[in-house]
């Protein structure tokens, strides 16, 4: 009889091949230490958001901030008056707007944000 060396299954004199496990049978020597253990996979880490970027997306916050857009006052037409310097509105009555102002911000965050992970370093 013949022995496996991967299963330890025992077999005919005549087989080639193991029944159990596929694996090729010698006809002169049977190994009895296990097989080494297969190498862990080599998997990479997530990397590093790149930071360039990130202070870039600081930036454009800070100018977002200082140059607001305005809108007309509520007692007229809605009319989007442009980005100007926050201490001197396009008109006296002009207002902040800020529903454009949270869009702008939100819209500069995640734009920054993705930027900086999908040009990350990867280690």
């Amino acid at each position: 009889m013949k022995i496996c060396p991967s299963c330890r299954r025992e077999l005919p004199e005549i087989s080639r091949y193991c029944s159990q496990c596929g694996q090729r049978l010698h006809a002169d020597h049977v190994d009895t230490s296990p097989p080494p253990p297969p190498p862990p996979p080599k998997t990479s880490g997530p990397g590093q958001l790149n930071i360039e970027i990130l202070y870039i997306m600081v930036g454009l916050l800070s100018l977002a901030l200082l140059f607001p857009p305005w809108e007309t006052p509520p007692s007229q037409a809605p009319e989007f008056l442009g980005l100007h310097f926050i201490l001197n509105p396009p008109t006296p009555e002009a207002i902040v707007s800020r529903l454009l102002l949270t869009i702008e911000l939100v819209t500069i965050a995640i734009a920054g944000l993705y930027s900086s992970f999908l040009f990350r370093q990867k280690p």
